[in-house]
């Protein structure tokens, strides 16, 4: 597959218009929310068919948790109005519903989608992020709800051919979103270092993202454009890390998190991850990575080179004390909540966990996750 192209939202998106031009379009599907109007790019389009001739047609109708529905009502409206490629702007919901569509738009609209063989095509899909974190612009997979359960889906043709980083769309997001976003970048770079399915190539991107995260997270959160730039980088090498290695066991228990305690994304990987670390640190004679203890030992000590720290303890505490500076909290839960918790951690990503966890390790970690003192020591 050819290497994505990042375009540059300079000059007004000058790169973006010559982009699309020399595609040869005519008609493009816009996928975005209702939030697009709040932003700059929102003129952009509105102006592209007077200036290009590129007529857009727009669809908002999916949800933040978007449904098999509505992608299938995205396919018809691509199919319909002859579009040739698609244009996703928003974060992981917007982007996903586009990948889906281009998946399915050349499939049988007879049957079911999900339970059909994925077949590539050609058609163009370009990502535009409005947050730094999800780096669904640089993988290979999508998730959608189909009867109130989370559908995975995942094929290479679904990686956007191209991405647009504008740092100015960052701009409006509210202060929480940034945080739980970004430390979803940040979750995404430390499973896929320790993942039993890393590469050498994953590693360095997880590598690069950590280090860009850790030196601009505030300013960042000041609201400084340059360092919105950087995170933006991050969440896209992150993305990339994770395209490669697949996330772990932190993103195979944040899921319910989420949903049960209607925190965002990050917000609960982040919540997993500060207490999974180390405990694989302490229960590291468990390792299932086929590269060996030796191995997965030295994974952890150069993780914590990455963070300028000699020991792999001292870096997982580095971590929880970003969790702990950003000021998130921790739900109150009730007793009841961990046998729903522990039903709801899907078994495939917990195989690529380098540490093997049993239904008894879910269950404390699930009560270390949610407990409220703060110390990790």
């Amino acid at each position: 597959m050819a290497e994505q192209k990042i375009l540059s939202a300079d000059n007004d998106y000058k790169e973006l218009d010559e982009y699309l031009k020399a595609g040869g379009h005519k008609r493009i599907l816009l996928v975005c929310g209702s939030s697009i109007k709040y932003l700059k790019l929102d003129v952009y389009f509105q102006t592209l068919e007077r200036r290009t001739g590129i007529k857009v047609v727009r669809f908002s109708g999916f949800n933040p948790n978007p449904l098999y529905e509505s992608v299938a009502e995205g396919v018809k409206l691509f199919r319909s109005a002859n579009c040739s490629m698609i244009i996703a702007v928003g974060g992981g919901s917007a982007i996903d519903t586009a990948k889906c569509i281009k998946l399915y738009s050349k499939m049988d609209d007879r049957k079911n989608y999900l339970e059909q063989t994925i077949i590539p095509n050609e058609t163009e899909l370009v990502a535009i992020p409005t947050t730094a974190g999800t780096g669904s612009e640089a993988t290979r997979f999508a998730v959608i709800y189909y009867n109130g359960e989370k559908q995975s889906v995942s094929d290479d043709s679904c990686i956007p051919a191209a991405a647009l980083m504008d740092a100015s769309l960052l701009a409006t997001l509210p202060v929480y979103q940034k945080k739980a976003a970004m430390l979803d970048a940040f979750c995404h770079a430390l499973e896929s270092f320790w993942s039993v399915n890393s590469t050498k190539e994953s590693r360095q991107y997880a590598k690069e993202a950590i280090r860009l995260i850790l030196t601009n997270m505030d300013g960042y959160l000041a609201g400084q454009y340059t360092k919105a730039a950087q995170m933006l980088q991050a969440s896209n090498l992150a993305g990339k890390a994770i395209n490669v290695s697949q996330t772990t066991a932190g993103h195979a228990m944040c899921y319910k998190l989420t949903s049960l305690y209607k925190i965002a994304h990050g917000h609960a990987a982040a919540l997993c991850v500060r207490r999974l670390w180390p405990y694989m640190i302490e229960n590291i004679d468990n390792c299932t990575d086929p590269r060996g203890r030796k191995y997965l030992n030295n994974i952890f000590r150069e993780m914590a080179e990455t963070m300028g720290y000699p020991t792999s303890i001292e870096a997982a505490g580095k971590f929880h004390a970003v969790y702990d500076k950003l000021g998130l909290s921790v739900p109150a839960y009730e007793e009841t909540d961990i046998n729903i918790l522990k039903a709801s951690v899907n078994p495939v990503r917990l195989k690529n966990n380098p540490v093997a966890l049993t239904e008894n390790d879910i269950e404390i970690l699930y009560r270390q996750i949610l407990r409220k003192e703060e110390k990790l020591l």
